[in-house]
C-alpha cells in the first residue's frame, strides 16, 4: 500500500503543481477569463488517464492467463521506463518549470482557447497517463497476494494527499523545497520501480517469453511469510518476493545500483568529468608538443655538431696540404 501511495503522492503532486502555476498564472495576469479552457483541458486529462487504467484493467480481464502474464511483463517494462526518465527529467528541470509553463502559457493566451484547452491537457495529460500506467502495473505486482483493493487505496489515497498539497501551495500555506523534495522521493520511487521491474521480468517468464522460471536464486519462503505483516510490507514498498528467480535478481541489481547512482549523483557530475577529461587530453597534447620541440632542438643541436666537426676536419687538411 505504502508503495502505491507514494506513486499517487509523487505523479499526484507533479499534476498539482502543473495546475497550480497555470492558474496562479492566469489570476495574477488578471485573465481570469481564460481559466474555463484550462480548466476543461485538465477534466480531459483526468478522464483520459482514468480511462486508459479502467482499459488496463477491464481488458487484461478477458485475456488468457499468458496473455495477461505478457502484457503486465511488458508494460511493467514501459512504466519503469517512463518512471525512471520522469524522475530524471524533475530533477533536473524542478527549479525551472514554472518558467517553462508560464512561457508556453503566453503562447497559448495569444493562439487562442483551443491552445489553452490543448495546453493544460498536454501538461496534465502525460502525469496523469504515467500515473494510471504505473500504478495498474503496481496493483498488478501486488494483487496476487494482496488482492487490488489496499494498492488501488493507496494509490488513492496518495493523489487526494497531492491535491490537497496542491491546495496549499496554491493558497501560500506550504512551502517546501520542490528540489529536495523531488530528489528524495524520486529515490524512493526508483527502489519502487525496481521491484516493479523484477515482478514484469517474472511476469515474462511466466508467459514464456523469458527462460528461468525454475531457476531460483534463492527461497526464504519459510523464513519470511508472505502472509506475515512483515512480508506484506516488505512487498508493498519493495515488490519483495521471498522466492526470486535468479534473472529477476540480476535484473534487479542492474537496474537499482546504477540508477540510484546516476540519480545523486550532483547535477555536474558529468559536466565536471567531460572538463577533466578534456583538461587531461590537453595536457597530454602539450606534453607531446614539447617532447617534439625538444628532440627537434636536439636534432638541430646534433646537427650543428657534425656540421663543425667536418669543418675542423677540412680545416685541419687544408693546413696539412699547404705545409707540404
Amino acid at each position: 500500500m505504502f508503495a502505491n501511495y507514494l506513486i499517487g503522492l509523487r505523479e499526484g503532486l507533479e499534476a498539482s503543481l502543473v495546475v497550480c502555476i497555470l492558474v496562479a498564472y492566469l489570476v495574477k495576469t488578471d485573465r481570469r477569463d481564460a481559466l474555463k479552457p484550462v480548466w476543461i483541458g485538465v477534466g480531459v486529462a483526468v478522464f483520459v488517464a482514468f480511462a486508459f487504467g479502467a482499459g488496463l484493467e477491464f481488458g487484461s480481464q478477458e485475456m488468457t492467463f499468458k496473455a495477461q502474464e505478457a502484457l503486465g511483463g511488458s508494460l511493467s517494462i514501459v512504466a519503469v521506463c517512463l518512471v525512471t526518465w520522469m524522475v530524471f527529467w524533475m530533477r533536473r528541470t524542478a527549479r525551472h518549470l514554472k518558467t517553462e509553463l508560464q512561457g508556453k502559457l503566453d503562447s497559448a493566451l495569444r493562439m487562442g482557447t483551443g491552445a489553452l484547452v490543448a495546453t493544460a491537457f498536454l501538461a496534465v495529460g502525460r502525469e496523469g497517463l504515467e500515473t494510471a500506467l504505473f500504478v495498474w502495473t503496481s496493483v498488478h505486482a501486488a494483487g496476487s497476494e494482496n488482492g487490488t483493493v489496499q494498492p488501488m487505496a493507496g494509490a488513492l489515497l496518495g493523489l487526494a494527499t497531492a491535491v490537497f498539497l496542491g491546495w496549499l501551495f496554491y493558497r501560500g500555506a506550504l512551502k517546501i523545497n520542490l528540489a529536495k523534495f523531488f530528489t528524495w522521493t524520486g529515490g524512493m520511487l526508483v527502489v519502487v520501480a525496481a521491484g516493479v521491474l523484477a515482478y514484469g521480468v517474472h511476469d515474462l517468464q511466466e508467459a514464456d517469453f523469458l527462460p528461468g522460471i525454475n531457476s531460483l536464486a534463492f527461497d526464504i519462503s519459510s523464513t519470511i511469510e508472505p502472509d506475515s505483516w512483515y512480508g506484506t510490507l516488505l512487498k508493498g514498498v519493495f515488490n519483495f518476493q521471498p522466492d526470486p528467480t535468479v534473472v529477476q535478481v540480476a535484473v534487479w541489481v542492474l537496474y537499482l545500483i546504477p540508477t540510484l547512482v546516476l540519480f545523486f549523483a550532483p547535477v555536474g557530475f558529468r559536466k565536471s568529468v567531460g572538463t577533466t577529461r578534456v583538461e587531461g587530453q590537453k595536457a597530454v597534447h602539450e606534453q607531446g608538443e614539447s617532447a617534439d620541440g625538444g628532440a627537434r632542438d636536439g636534432d638541430r643541436t646534433d646537427g650543428d655538431r657534425e656540421r663543425l666537426r667536418d669543418g675542423a676536419r677540412g680545416a685541419g687538411s687544408r693546413t696539412v696540404g699547404d705545409e707540404g
